[in-house]
């Protein structure tokens, strides 16, 4: 494909962080491909060791990344657009998804370096290990947490407080028990942690150079969040751990535009100075936004896990799969039945009796 400029009208540019690899899109504003790029973690980043993105511990369940290997891939996937030709000049907006549940710990020292980026530097140079007080950071696919989500339910009085709260049971993979997973185990580094984002968040603060706010979409897939309310629950916090809310920062709706592009990808990559950074959320609630849909129209996603997600007006009250906020209708949720990787073909009976139970 080759890549053209559009000067006149302006130009977009869109990121996906999957499980697998780093994408980067350029769309003119008629929405036609301009130029794309992608980082393989696997095969453009060997030196992380990877499977399928992701690393596996001794430990029974625990999954993890790396996060300077994130940092890596943006570095190259802005690199690779550059060398097609693509005018990085003419981008009005970045947006962006990114793997839900996954949660980064950010250093005194990494906020720091990440508000202060020298543009003749690389990135992983400077937002390297020492930004970070956790370097093996939980995803997804972690189910590690078991022993944390009996712990969080209990305290706020049981499974149908969670999730009349959060629209979700605690689930192992949740965000929620992982950050408690790491006060418990690993107090000092949450102690010395300064700031926590999720995968989409960190995503959107390394081209706002800062720390950008959790969108209300993937706040409500950690079981920290009222959905309702759109405000972080007190009652979760508590049963999560001691002075969290300082940590994760005030949230923002999934729309919201969060400020201008840093000057490091100015004078790096040409962007321009008035180029706006909005609000990035998780994968699966944009997969949402990218369709248009009619009543009771559902959408399937089949990868690396497999879900089902639908537009609902209102919240209903599940025992099984999730109820989030929708990215893109204010007032309406997202019901979504994910079933994790490696958990052979029972999904599609799932989706029948989850589809059953939301148009009944």
């Amino acid at each position: 494909m080759t890549p053209k400029s559009n000067k006149e009208t302006g130009a977009f540019l869109g990121f996906d962080l999957s499980t697998q690899k780093l994408k980067a899109v350029q769309l003119s504003s008629n929405l036609e491909v301009i130029a794309i790029a992608e980082v393989k973690f696997d095969s453009d980043l060997p030196e992380f060791r990877t499977s399928g993105g992701a690393n596996s511990s001794s430990t029974k369940h625990e999954v993890f990344v790396q996060p300077v290997m994130w940092v890596k891939a943006i570095d190259i996937v802005l690199d690779r657009l550059v060398m097609q030709g693509a005018d990085l000049s003419t981008v009005l907006a970045i947006g962006g998804s990114a793997q839900q549940h996954g949660s980064l710990y950010w250093s005194r020292h990494g906020v720091k370096t990440l508000r202060n980026l020298n543009s003749d530097k690389f990135l992983h140079v400077q937002i390297d290990d020492s930004a970070f007080t956790v370097n093996r950071t939980p995803i997804w696919m972690d189910g590690s947490t078991e022993k944390q989500c009996v712990e969080m339910e209990t305290a706020i009085g049981g499974r149908a407080e969670m999730l009349n709260i959060s629209g979700s049971k605690c689930y192992a993979r949740f965000t929620g028990p992982q950050i408690r997973k790491i006060y418990q185990e690993r107090s000092n580094a949450y102690e010395e942690t300064q700031r926590i984002s999720l995968v989409s968040s960190f995503c959107a603060s390394v081209f706002l150079g800062d720390i950008a706010p959790i969108d209300y979409g993937d706040a409500s897939g950690m079981n920290l969040f009222d959905i309702k309310a759109k405000i972080w629950s007190k009652q979760c916090l508590n049963a999560c751990a001691p002075d969290l809310e300082d940590r994760l920062g005030k949230p923002v709706p999934t729309s919201a535009i969060i400020g201008k592009i840093c000057n490091f990808f100015v004078e790096r990559f040409g962007f321009s100075p008035e180029c706006i950074v909005t609000a990035f959320t998780g994968d699966n609630l944009s997969a949402l936004s990218g369709m248009v849909l009619e009543q009771n129209c559902l959408v399937m996603s089949l990868g690396t896990s497999d879900t089902l997600i639908m537009n609902l007006k209102e919240q209903p009250r599940l025992e099984e799969g999730h109820v989030l906020c929708h990215p893109t209708e204010i007032g309406h949720f997202v019901g979504l039945m994910c079933h994790g990787y490696n958990q052979g073909p029972k999904i599609i009976v799932i989706m029948k009796d989850f589809y059953l139970k939301i148009i009944a």
